[in-house]
């Protein structure tokens, strides 16, 4: 009996690493189109989805449908009889049709601790949200947005140092481990799929402009926005025209109007909603990151000058 595995980020690849490192019969991997990266020169390469490089190395059978609709990919999923569908941040909902076709069932790796953070996302919304600990869910998938019976849980604490994408390939490889474990109970009928339980909270997709920073919020809340927020979309502000991505920041005590520069001499202070925020490391358009210090001797900025961003007290995300 075989497993048909659906991933696309490196979150996912782990994941299908350790089934294949297990032994499993992998019918066929389902994965994103290729798509267009790159900055500059290598503005209009086509780049391969991790996970399909991953499957090619694995000499792996490669799915990149347009539509889950489409009638050839249901009936060859439908011919490989799989047990499984194993399901790792694919991108795209899966239809009730595909959901049918395992004979045990459709297994969903979910970076959060559901019901929490539910959605596209739940991995930078931790951060960005001051959560102080997340994991990954197991769970048994169904037409709702994650809302399916939980198989396994696993804990691991939020770190100070952490950003998305450390916490990232944290929680890939603790899904990785929780996946077998998962495959392996479902068989032998060792686990007993749970309703979830308490309040649900979401994460939505994030948008390349979700990253424009509010210095209306305080220096706490920014410095889990930036964390949260790299390496994509990247937290940014605007000097005159100049997109400034934000890469790494500190809370700082102190009083300063929202976005206003503090101090612009061996480090860059901003004023923020309560408290002040350090730009320890940033990176100007079309440069490569670069401390506050140097980015300070490129540029005449002075003090109370006022750094284009978000000044309202509306912190929904």
């Amino acid at each position: 009996m075989s497993i048909v595995f659906f991933g696309t980020p490196m979150f996912a690849v782990p994941s299908l690493r350790a089934l294949h490192g297990a032994g499993e019969e992998i019918a066929a991997v389902v994965t994103r189109r290729d798509a267009i990266a790159g900055r500059g020169k290598e503005k209009k390469k086509v780049k391969a989805p991790p996970v399909k490089e991953a499957a090619l190395e694995y000499g792996l059978r490669v799915l990149q449908p347009a539509s889950l609709k489409d009638r050839e990919l249901v009936e060859e999923l439908k011919s490989h009889s799989p047990e499984f569908l194993v399901v790792a941040a694919y991108g795209r909902i899966l239809t009730e049709e595909i959901l049918s076709i395992p004979s045990i069932a459709p297994v969903n790796v979910h970076a959060s601790l559901l019901p929490q953070l539910r959605g596209a996302s739940p991995i930078a919304r931790a951060i960005i949200n001051g959560l102080k600990e997340t994991g990954v869910t197991t769970m048994l998938m169904e037409k709702g947005l994650d809302t399916g019976d939980i198989l396994l849980m696993e804990k691991t604490a939020i770190r100070r140092e952490d950003d998305a994408g450390s916490l990232s390939g944290r929680l890939a490889e603790i899904g990785a481990g929780l996946l077998l474990k998962t495959i392996k109970g479902m068989r032998e009928g060792t686990i007993q799929p749970q309703p979830q339980e308490g309040e649900a909270s979401y994460a939505p997709p994030l948008r390349k402009e979700d990253g424009l920073i509010n210095w209306a919020r305080t220096a706490g809340e920014l410095f889990n926005f930036v964390r949260g927020m790299n390496p994509w979309p990247g937290a940014y502000f605007f000097l005159g025209s100049e997109r400034i991505k934000v890469l790494k920041v500190e809370a700082r005590e102190g009083n300063g109007a929202p976005g206003e520069v503090v101090k612009a001499s061996q480090e860059l202070l901003v004023g923020t909603g309560d408290g002040l925020l350090s730009l320890v490391a940033v990176q100007p358009e079309g440069k490569k990151p670069m401390t506050a210090q140097a980015f300070l001797q490129g540029r005449k900025i002075k003090e109370k000058e006022v750094l284009n961003g978000a000044f309202t007290q509306d912190t929904n995300e």
